[in-house]
C-alpha cells in the first residue's frame, strides 16, 4: 500500500505541475468538384456544419485565417444556424447562408471544404457525403459513432483523394510534439504504459421522460443515421452525448483526447490485442445511458493503455490547482511525462517541454492548398484509430455485467498490465465511496474482456461484440458498406 500512495502522489504531483506549465437525398458520389484551390491566392470556401459550442469555436479560428469565407452554415436547428451566421457576418463582414439540410451544401460546387461539428452520430455519413461530392472535410473527434464508421471514412478518403483531418487538435501541440519526439529518441527509457486520466464533473442531466423537440429543430435531419425515437432526456441539445444512438459517453467527448496522446507518445498503431472495462452510471439516477465513471485497459502487446473518466465529483490533484481535472501520463524507466513535463523517477520536475500551438484549422487548410494529406498533423487514420479504442471500451462495458471489486480484480490479474489496473480499480473504488456510492445496491459494471484481430479490426468469437462495430441505419441516411466505398 505503501508503494501504491507514493506512486498516485507522484502521479498528482506531476500532473498538478503540468498543468501551471501548460497554463504559461443524396449528393453524387461520382462528381467531382470543378473547383480545386491551387495557388495561396486563391479563397478557400467553407462550411460549417454544426452550430452549437464547438461550431461556433470552428467560426472564431476560422475567421482568423486570411484567405478562407464562410459560405454556409449548418444545423437542424434554424436558430442556431441563424445566430452563427449573423455572427461570422459580424467577424468576416458578409453572411454565409444558413440551411438546415447538409445536403445543400453537398451539392453546392462553389463550397470547397467542410467543416463538421454536427453531433457524433453524424460524423461519418457527414464526411463521406462531402469528400464523395468533391470537397474536403476536417472532422470533428470521434471522427466516428462506431468502428465501422471511422475505417469507411478512411476508405473513402483514399477512393477519393480528399483531405480528411480528424479534430484531435493537440495534435498541433509543438510541445507536446517535443515531448513525444523525447520518447522516440528512447530519452525517457522504456516505455510501456500510458494513463489517460479524464477527470471532470457531470452532475445529473435529470429523470427521463417525454419531452417536446423544440420547434426551430427539423427533427428527422437531426437523428439522420439514428433512429427518431422519443425524446426522453430533458434538454435536447448536448445532452445527447449520454445516449448510444447519438453519443458515445464520456470516454467517446473528451477522453478521445487524451487516448490519442497515448497513442503518438507510445507509438501504437492499429486496435490493439485485447480490450476490458469496467465502471457505471452511479451516483444518481437519470436519463442518462453511458457511464460517468469507466476504467478502460488497452493491451497492445508490450505496451498498454490505461483510461480512467470521473464524472462525479472528484478529489482534486492539489488544492493549490482545482481545475485541473487531467492529462496524460507516460510511465518509462528514466522518468515520467506528464502534460508537456519531464519529471524524474522521484517525481520531481525537470523541466517544460518549448514549442508553440499551432492553429489545427490552418494546418487543414494548408493541406487543402497543396493536397498533400502528408502535412496534416491528424490524418483521418489517425483520427479513426484513437476514436475506435473509444467505441472498444464502451462495447467491453456494454456486454458487462455486475461484479464486485474483488471479482473485478480477479479479471484484471490477468493482464499484462495488471498492476496499474488494479491500481486505477482501487482509485476508483475509493473514488466512489467518497461519493457515497454503496457498491453493493449498484454494483459496477465488469465488461466482456475482448479479444482482436487488429489488423481485421473485428473481435475474435464474440460475434455479440462484433455486432456493435457497426449500427442499423435509417433511410435515407446510410453509411455504405466496404463493398460500396
Amino acid at each position: 500500500m505503501k508503494n501504491l500512495t507514493r506512486r498516485r502522489f507522484l502521479e498528482d504531483s506531476m500532473l498538478a505541475a503540468a498543468a501551471v506549465a501548460a497554463a504559461a437525398a443524396v449528393p453524387s458520389p461520382a462528381r467531382a468538384q470543378e473547383k480545386t484551390p491551387g495557388s495561396p491566392s486563391d479563397r478557400i470556401r467553407v462550411a460549417i456544419l454544426g452550430c452549437r459550442i464547438r461550431g461556433k469555436q470552428h467560426a472564431q479560428e476560422l475567421a482568423r485565417i486570411k484567405d478562407c469565407e464562410i459560405t454556409h452554415v449548418c444545423d437542424p436547428d434554424r436558430d442556431l444556424a441563424a445566430e452563427l451566421a449573423a455572427t461570422v457576418e459580424k467577424q468576416q463582414g458578409r453572411a454565409p447562408k444558413a440551411v438546415q439540410d447538409m445536403r445543400r451544401i453537398f451539392d453546392d460546387r462553389e463550397v470547397d471544404a467542410v467543416f463538421i461539428a454536427t453531433p457524433n452520430h453524424w460524423h461519418a455519413l457527414a464526411a463521406i457525403w462531402a469528400m464523395q461530392a468533391g470537397k474536403d472535410a476536417y472532422v470533428e473527434k470521434p471522427v466516428s459513432h462506431n468502428v465501422s464508421e471511422g475505417r469507411r471514412i478512411v476508405q473513402v478518403a483514399r477512393k477519393t483523394g480528399r483531405i480528411c483531418q480528424g479534430g484531435t487538435q493537440n495534435r498541433s501541440n509543438g510541445a507536446l510534439a517535443a515531448a513525444v519526439d523525447y520518447i522516440k529518441q528512447g530519452r525517457l527509457g522504456q516505455v510501456k504504459l500510458a494513463r489517460s486520466i479524464i477527470y471532470g464533473g457531470r452532475g445529473s442531466i435529470g429523470a427521463p421522460g417525454r419531452f417536446e423537440i423544440p420547434a426551430a429543430v427539423d427533427y428527422n435531419l437531426f437523428a439522420g443515421p439514428a433512429p427518431m425515437g422519443p425524446l426522453t432526456r430533458p434538454r435536447f441539445h448536448y445532452d445527447w452525448h449520454w445516449f448510444w444512438d447519438t453519443g458515445n459517453g464520456e470516454l467517446g467527448n473528451n477522453n478521445v483526447h487524451s487516448l490519442d496522446i497515448c497513442r503518438w507518445g507510445l507509438g501504437v498503431t492499429g486496435l490493439g490485442r485485447s480490450v476490458v472495462s469496467f465502471g457505471g452510471r452511479l451516483g444518481y439516477a437519470d436519463a442518462g445511458e453511458t457511464p460517468n465513471t469507466q476504467v478502460c485497459v488497452f493491451d497492445f502487446g508490450d505496451k498498454t493503455i490505461v483510461s480512467e473518466t470521473r464524472g462525479l465529483k472528484t478529489a482534486k490533484f492539489r488544492a493549490e490547482w482545482p481545475d485541473f481535472k487531467g492529462s496524460w501520463i507516460f510511465e518509462g524507466t528514466e522518468g515520467f511525462i506528464a502534460g508537456t513535463s519531464l519529471f524524474d523517477r522521484d517525481g520531481r520536475l525537470v523541466r517544460t517541454f518549448p514549442g508553440k500551438t499551432a492553429s489545427h484549422f490552418a494546418n487543414f487548410l494548408q493541406a487543402v492548398r497543396s493536397r498533400n494529406r502528408a502535412e496534416l498533423n491528424a490524418e483521418i487514420l489517425e483520427g479513426h484509430q484513437s476514436s475506435a479504442l473509444c467505441h472498444l471500451g464502451n462495447i467491453s462495458w456494454r456486454l458487462g455485467r455486475g461484479a464486485t471489486p474483488a471479482e473485478i480484480g480477479g479479471e484484471l490479474g490477468r493482464l499484462t498490465a495488471r498492476d496499474a489496473a488494479r491500481e486505477a480499480l482501487g482509485r476508483t473504488v475509493a473514488h466512489l465511496r467518497e461519493n457515497n456510492v454503496d457498491l453493493a445496491k449498484t454494483p459496477l459494471t465488469l465488461g466482456a474482456p475482448l479479444q482482436l484481430h487488429p489488423e481485421r479490426e473485428v473481435f475474435v468469437n464474440q460475434p455479440r461484440a462484433n455486432a456493435l462495430l457497426t449500427r442499423e441505419y435509417r433511410k435515407p441516411f446510410v453509411v455504405p458498406g466496404e463493398a460500396e466505398v
